[in-house]
């Protein structure tokens, strides 16, 4: 599998384009209060979530959340700093 930042656009002016707007998605364990651990992981590097800007989505048995947040990101390697810091959490199982 590539690394974030291997991934290149096809086209000169696709791809990410910094700074910019962007959502980033965590699913876990729903007992984890994810909606709160992602917008202070967000606010750890140094970002913030865009106001009304979570939105969270139980699965079908409610054992698992999806929580999907906004924010405002200057550059790449921020954006990458927030993904390796909810990778990293214990309660995180995916990302997106």
């Amino acid at each position: 599998m590539k690394e974030l930042g291997e991934i290149q656009p096809r086209e000169p002016g696709q791809g990410f384009q910094f700074p910019g707007v962007f959502e980033i998605t965590a699913m876990g364990s729903a007992r984890a209060q994810l909606e709160h651990e992602v917008v202070r992981i967000i606010g750890e590097a140094g970002l913030s979530v865009l106001a009304e800007a979570v939105r969270v989505r139980p699965s079908r048995e409610g054992n698992y959340v999806s929580v999907t947040a906004s924010f405002m990101c200057p550059t790449r390697a921020k954006y990458d700093e927030v993904h390796a810091a909810l990778r990293a959490h214990p309660h995180v199982r995916w990302t997106l």
